[in-house]
């Protein structure tokens, strides 16, 4: 039986509630990060590659809530009220996924942000370890700033961790697209926010996903497709969407820092809870 792990967007805070979420959950004895394969999107490729560096999840959850550990950040400015109406207009008039990638990528280029060196140093910040994993598979999503095309950074790709999961995290307009090999990538929530299918194949999954069923960008692929997708091929998927304590928690705009602290202690709690009823 294969088991796999899903792990969606939703910046800093995102990444400390899916934490917290997976800290709670091991204390109330449903360790859930012992699994063969771990996809992650944006946020969820930073906590994917905490996860591959074996640190222990009471650390991992420590370096999101005291200050002292916590990793050297950039303030961002995600209104999740206005975020897709703002994009409106640089999507006027564009038709099919695949276009829309293409145009989010273009915004991206353009887009005046933090230079790349400085948004690369905040990733190095986050990841405990710069090493892919052994023994366990991750799949990081981006997308090809150009094409559009879906790009699955992995174990086996030959690309630096720090790198990929840096471009799984270029969220467009943002954060600067990141070059690798000559390409630029961005956020892979502009293909999905969970790209949950990339787990096909898999016995088991749970999905996390820190927006809930929400998508930043116009998805080919929402959560609720590939839920019915993995059921048809034979997965068991459980899916995790933060509690009303957790959704004050993690704001409106989930790219403050300031919501670290707040948002993985919401995040320990609703694990606590779903250890004894949920998840049980």
């Amino acid at each position: 039986m294969s088991k796999a792990l899903v792990l969606g967007g939703g910046g800093m805070a995102g990444i400390a509630w899916i934490t917290g979420l997976l800290h709670g959950l091991a204390e109330g004895g449903q360790d859930v990060t012992d699994v063969d394969l771990i996809v992650g999107t944006s946020a969820g490729a930073t906590v994917a590659a905490q996860l591959g560096s074996r640190l222990a999840l009471q650390e991992l959850y420590a370096r999101q809530v005291h200050e002292g550990r916590q990793a050297a950040e950039i303030m961002g400015n995600v209104d999740l009220d206005n975020f897709g109406a703002n994009l409106k207009a640089v999507l006027n008039g564009v038709t099919g996924f695949q276009e829309t990638r293409r145009v989010l990528g273009q915004f991206a280029i353009e887009a005046e942000t933090v230079p790349e060196a400085a948004r690369r140093e905040v990733i190095e910040s986050r990841l405990p370890s710069h090493e892919w994993p052994t023994g366990l598979t991750l799949k990081l999503v981006a997308v090809d700033a150009k094409s559009g095309d879906l790009q699955v950074f992995h174990n086996d790709s030959g690309v630096d961790l720090v790198d990929a999961v840096h471009a799984s995290c270029a969220v467009p307009g943002l954060w600067p697209p990141v070059t690798i090999g000559g390409r630029q990538y961005v956020d892979g929530a502009a293909r999905s926010n969970t790209s949950a299918d990339l787990a096909a194949g898999a016995s088991q999954a749970l999905v996390i996903a820190p927006l809930g069923r929400t998508e930043l960008f116009p998805c080919e692929k929402p959560l609720d497709a590939a839920i019915n997708e993995l059921r048809n091929g034979g997965t068991e998927v459980l899916v995790v969407e933060p509690d009303t304590a957790s959704l004050a928690a993690i704001g409106r705009n989930p790219a403050d820092p300031s919501t670290r602290r707040p948002a993985a202690e919401a995040g320990r709690a609703q694990g606590r809870r779903l250890s004894d009823s949920q998840l049980a």
